[in-house]
């Protein structure tokens, strides 16, 4: 009889989405297979501390993650290290044993949305470290958080984008008046304020007039460095998941009616009043064409596993826009992306096992390239 894959789910980190990403780990512990798979809690804190054996769906109900876990002691501090051959969850604290502190993880699932999680950052270590992984790459992971450099690839692709000019927080600080100015030259009001780095909204602001401008450049300028300023946009807000690597799909496309005046945090995660349509009513040539654009917008990236691509239908024209790419959307029970997949045929915990098989085959052919080199061979 073949033996359970060993699967660790990542979630917490320092992040402002540090709560969506617990959130998200209940579901997807909820949804594993445990027939199939024997599941790693590892919970990353606020401040960055890696805890295995940290149990989302108890930190949902108030407990610490120092102590979610069935049984406290349960709980250790961990790391993982650059070292391929330790391939696994090494303890912290000076008695451990060289060794790792539990068998080596086949595969990890990073549940981890916004900074030190979907940018790369986490990626780059379980490469390092030899450990396969679901979702996308450093590559694609980077391109697909930062909303500038994305937009700067889509528009190099020839896939249509709105209009942005950057703020960077060193020019705000130095001359606001001058940063305000530059974007009301080039972008009449309302216009979107967006951290260039950082999802589920968080730090996204509208405004409407000079005031409103300069409260929300320094919200947004809070998360990142760099903010994306974009025209508001009469639309309709349209989204499409993908699923695979080299030869990726797309689901149906939904549509999101927002219960505020924008999709923002609290439209996403706590009103729980903004409607979803699943398919959204659009014409089927319009459809077709949003489907190909996402997988566009996908190989475009480099990216693979798994991203929900979102975009903006222009009410007076019909013009399509990518909006922006999430290589780690969100997977809460009321979360877009799984919901996608459900009315297109997968439900919940074949999309899991699916993400899986698409990790391992991806860490299975990264493992066919050569590391060495010798001029005479």
């Amino acid at each position: 009889m073949k033996s359970k894959l060993r699967v660790g789910v990542i979630f917490g980190g320092r992040s402002g989405e540090h709560e969506v990403s617990v959130a998200s780990a209940a579901s997807v512990m909820r949804a594993l297979d445990p027939e199939k798979y024997d599941i790693v809690p590892i919970g990353i804190t606020h401040e960055g501390r890696w805890l295995a054996g940290a149990d989302p769906r108890r930190m949902l109900d108030g407990a610490p993650m120092e102590s979610a876990a069935a049984e406290p002691s349960v709980v250790t501090a961990v790391t993982v290290t650059g070292d391929p051959t330790r391939h696994g969850l090494v303890p912290v604290h000076p008695q451990a044993s060289p060794g790792p502190a539990s068998p080596p993880l086949d595969i990890v699932i990073p549940v981890l949305h916004g900074t030190y999680g979907e940018d790369g950052t986490l990626q780059g270590l379980l490469e390092m470290a030899g450990i396969p992984y679901a979702g996308c790459g450093v590559l694609g992971s980077a391109l697909g958080m930062d909303k500038e450099k994305a937009k700067m690839v889509f528009r190099a692709a020839g896939l249509p984008v709105v209009d942005w000019l950057m703020a960077r927080r060193h020019d705000v600080e130095r001359d606001q008046g001058a940063v305000c100015r530059r974007i009301e030259e080039r972008f009449a009001y309302p216009v979107f304020v967006k951290p260039a780095n950082m999802g589920s909204s968080v730090g996204v602001g509208k405004a409407h007039d000079r005031d409103e401008l300069e409260r929300v450049l320094a919200t947004a300028l809070e998360y990142d460095r760099r903010a994306v300023v974009e025209p508001g946009v009469t639309c309709r807000e349209l989204e499409c998941g993908v699923l695979g690597n080299d030869e990726p799909i797309a689901s149906i496309v939904g549509e999101v009616v927002p219960s505020n005046e924008f999709y923002d945090y609290r439209a996403k995660y706590i009103d729980n009043a903004s409607r979803l349509y699943l398919p959204a009513e659009i014409p089927d040539q319009t459809a077709e064409e949003l489907r190909r654009m996402a997988v566009e917008a996908f190989l475009a990236l480099d990216l693979s596993g798994l991203a929900r691509v979102d975009f903006f239908l222009e009410r007076e024209s019909g013009q399509l826009y990518v909006n922006e790419v999430n290589t780690m959307p969100g997977f809460t029970e009321i979360s877009m992306y799984p919901k996608l997949w459900e009315a297109s045929g997968v439900p919940y915990p074949e999309l899991l096992d699916r993400l899986i098989a698409l990790g391992i085959e991806r860490s299975a052919d990264k493992q066919r390239n050569r590391t060495s080199f010798s001029p005479d061979a």
